[in-house]
């Protein structure tokens, strides 16, 4: 084994024994203390509250402005910056990392593998060119799992909100106070869904009229499903409908949905477990099953 490889595992067991030696050695927090630290409500846990950007942050958003971008992209980038719950403003940041991954990764690439060890230049070259794709491919990546983990919170949390939102329309609530009730809910208060609804009554309370609030807070989160609520909210109230009558049909059609998605993803198991059963399975019975049999062939024609 290599000297630096050798050092460099002494120099992080040397490290991680210190670092636990601290974290046990440094004073606990009180029960008391503990007690009145849950009590106190926590910046961080506000709605429009946010956390103020790092050094590392403001490095890559300065980094970031200077990559040049189509319009047409900027808006798509920001719109689904805004479907994940986070603000626009962070696309700069987003892009410089993108940026110093395009840089990072094959120049780490090259400086510590690449030229002291690997000979063939083309090698090189092909190593680098796709830990560059790498590095620019793994931020969208990473976005698109926070939109897509958005989404479909909010789609398995919107019929039970609509249940609970009936019962306070039916309890005499208008619209505007059972939204308020039940995005403050312990069930969804920390939930995305809870979070746009709160940012339609914000704007509602701002001056915007309720039914372009509550067609935005459709567009914003790029679910159909919401799309399709703020549809019917707004039908509703230019129609002058049964507002719980609505929500329970709606409630209903989306619990079937969901149903229906459930029942399709466990129809595609079966299909699924072809793979696994071909390529793991079924060669380790085969060896159990056939191996004895093939050793006493052998061995039988070994003593003719």
């Amino acid at each position: 084994m290599p000297i630096i490889v050798i050092t460099a595992l002494v120099f992080i067991a040397i490290a991680s024994i210190l670092l636990f030696v601290i974290y046990v050695a440094l004073p606990k927090k009180t029960v008391v203390e503990e007690r009145i630290e849950s009590m106190t409500p926590r910046v961080d846990e506000m709605i429009f509250a946010e956390k103020p950007p790092t050094r590392l942050q403001i490095f890559l958003g300065r980094l970031g402005a200077h990559v040049p971008m189509r319009h047409e992209d900027m808006g798509k980038y920001q719109k689904m910056f805004i479907a994940a719950g986070m603000k626009h403003e962070r696309v700069p940041i987003f892009m410089g990392f993108k940026l110093l991954l395009l840089i990072a990764l094959p120049a780490g690439y090259l400086f510590l593998y690449g030229i002291p060890v690997e000979e063939d230049p083309m090698v090189r070259v092909l190593m680098a060119v796709g830990l560059a794709i790498v590095g620019i491919w793994v931020p969208n990546f990473w976005l698109r799992h926070k939109l897509n983990a958005r989404r479909t919170q909010i789609f398995h949390d919107l019929p039970d909100l609509l249940d609970l939102m009936t019962v306070c329309v039916e309890a005499g609530l208008s619209m505007d106070a059972a939204m308020i009730k039940v995005s403050e809910d312990e069930q969804f208060k920390k939930g995305p869904l809870a979070h746009e609804l709160k940012i339609a009554l914000q704007e509602t309370r701002a001056g915007k009229p309720r039914l372009e609030a509550l067609r935005d807070m459709g567009e914003r989160s790029m679910v159909d499903d919401l799309k399709a609520f703020a549809a019917m909210l707004i039908q509703t109230e230019r129609l002058g409908t049964s507002l719980a009558q609505s929500l329970r049909i709606f409630s209903d059609s989306l619990r079937t949905e969901r149903r229906q998605i459930a029942e399709e993803a466990a129809a595609k198991t079966t299909i699924k477990l072809i793979f696994p059963l071909v390529l793991f399975i079924f060669p380790a019975l085969l060896v159990v099953l056939l191996g004895p049999a093939i050793l006493r062939i052998m061995a039988f024609f070994k003593d003719l």
